[in-house]
């Protein structure tokens, strides 16, 4: 979009690097303005925090939530990120923001106050709107109740700390862990985060049981006769393999409701791990496109705040110099290459988006006759932003302009050959199959291991047995996949196997059993 500089209306922001609180209530002012008032983006209430270089290495340790539960790997990873930023071999990011309502923003003190109006632009703005408005988090998050949630969490895991021992508790954790990206329902309709209400009268409910549990005086109170269900009530899980739905691709999920030695903490502990691996699958599913969102809004912002005199020259710089290191992409051949940089193609597409639906050409007129010359460049990015996840948007606005700039081209491999085949270049048949193959990789569906519980003898040798349904001949590894049953034979108790199955013609692969027993 090209905006014409206005006359200066107003004083400068601010003036040098140094900042205050009141610099900083004036540059959201300032930067809302625009961004809600000019842009028209729909963004949840924004809270602003300030925090040392320390606490943002404690965000990213505990996967940037705030109210984290305790477990060894969060320092683990804490003392990791600390030695690589004090040596100077890995920077922190300038923000840290939080799906949440309110919308939680994390600035850092050592930033100046240019960066600290890039990240309000970028985060507060950016990525607040995207948060609301795609698709993917209304259907699988819910913004209103996670802080509320993690709160629960945090506390319900010291209060099993008290009860059963950290040790206790960090092996079902470790467990979890492990298998966190194979528990999720992929069917958005289940995976709403419950209400803390309805979390809570769960948690009271166990706790009562552990305190009569552990109190001598209850068991000494003769226990009363179960009576039996009445006809048509569910029976537990424990009855029989025949009650139970398989196969099931949720290994959590099957774990928590069925595993035959798990005590009711325990189950709740997977809950948790389940539910927070929900809250980041979207995630997972529009890193290009949250990136490319929040950094088109950023750019726009910061070019309008200068073009309004609010941002003086020096500013500018300044933030011409971060945004394009940024959103530079290495080559194929510097050391700092490792595939495609997400900002630099996120902001790429969406500048492009803007400039075809404003100055199309021939060519944009037939690869995207819907946006080609449409003159409303931000009502079409904001319904792409609201309608596409990652895989969808590059397969639907990958343009030939975009895979040329970027250099992209196809090739072809195959076991049984010496040499890679160059199979899509510069022409129409070629952009068409390059931005397949791209979206293809941005797919989370396809990269993640299909992996589905298809038997579970509840009455006899309790054998759990998982398949692996193999896609274009890629198997797993061995080490990965014996830590990988450990874990799981730990939760269910009993030997477990694992059959890697051909997806297309069903042929048996090969098996795997764990050899460990927990």
């Amino acid at each position: 979009m090209q905006i014409n500089p206005t006359k200066a209306t107003s004083k400068l922001l601010f003036d040098g690097a140094d900042w205050t609180f009141d610099l900083v209530k004036k540059a959201y002012d300032s930067v809302q303005e625009i961004g809600v008032g000019e842009l028209g983006l729909d963004i949840y209430p924004n809270v602003i925090e300030v925090i040392t270089s320390e606490q943002m290495l404690d965000a990213y340790a505990s996967i940037g939530l705030p109210q984290m539960y305790r477990h060894w790997s969060y320092g683990k990873h804490f003392v990791r990120d600390e030695m690589n930023y004090r040596r100077g071999s890995q920077a922190l990011a300038y923000e840290l923001v939080i799906n949440s309502d309110p919308c939680i923003n994390y600035i850092m003190e050592e930033n100046s106050m240019t960066m600290h109006t890039l990240v309000l632009a970028h985060a507060a703005m950016g990525h607040n709107h995207f948060f609301k408005n795609n698709y993917l988090f209304q259907e699988w998050t819910r913004a209103d109740a996670i802080l509320d949630y993690l709160d629960f969490a945090k506390s319900y895991v010291s209060r099993c700390e008290e009860l059963h021992g950290m040790n206790a508790v960090e092996q079902v954790l470790d467990d979890a862990h492990a298998l966190m990206q194979q528990g999720i329902s992929r069917y958005p309709g289940s995976n709403k985060q419950m209400s803390l209400a309805r979390e809570r009268e769960r948690a009271l409910a166990r706790h009562l049981y552990e305190e009569r549990s552990f109190n001598d005086l209850w068991r000494t109170v003769p226990k009363q006769q179960v009576q039996e269900k009445p006809e048509g009530e569910e029976a537990p899980a424990s009855g029989g393999s025949s009650q139970v739905r398989l196969p099931e691709e949720n290994l959590l999920y099957f774990l928590e409701k069925t595993a035959p030695k798990l005590e009711d903490w325990e189950r709740e502990l997977l809950r948790i791990v389940r539910n927070l691996a929900t809250y980041f699958y979207p995630q997972r599913q529009t890193k290009v496109m949250n990136e490319g969102c929040a950094t088109w809004t950023h750019f726009h912002i910061m070019n309008r705040l200068y073009d309004t005199g609010q941002l003086s020259e020096g500013a500018m710089l300044e933030f011409l110099h971060s945004h394009s290191s940024v959103t530079m992409q290495p080559s194929w051949n510097d050391r700092r290459f490792s595939g495609l940089n997400p900002y630099a193609l996120g902001f790429a597409i969406m500048r492009d988006i803007e400039r075809i639906a404003t100055e199309p050409t021939s060519e944009d007129k037939d690869w995207f006759p819907d946006i080609a010359g449409s003159g409303d460049p931000v009502g079409e990015l904001k319904r792409i932003w609201a309608e596409f996840r990652d895989d969808s948007f590059i397969l639907q606005y990958l343009s030939p302009k975009v895979i040329r700039d970027f250099r992209l081209f196809g090739i072809h491999d195959e076991a049984q050959y010496p040499h890679v085949f160059v199979s899509s270049i510069h022409d129409e048949r070629g952009y068409r199959r390059v931005r397949q193959n791209l979206a293809q990789q941005y797919c989370v569906s396809s990269l993640d291991p299909d992996l589905q519980i298809i038997d579970a003898d509840l009455q006899g040798s309790r054998r759990l047995v998982v398949s692996h349904r193999v896609r274009n001949g890629v198997m797993l590894e061995r080490a990965n996949c014996e830590r990988t049953l450990y874990h799981l034979a730990r939760l269910w108790g009993y030997r477990v196997k694992l059959v890697e199955v051909d997806a297309e013609s069903g042929k048996v692969l090969k098996e795997h059993e764990n050899l460990r027993m927990p």
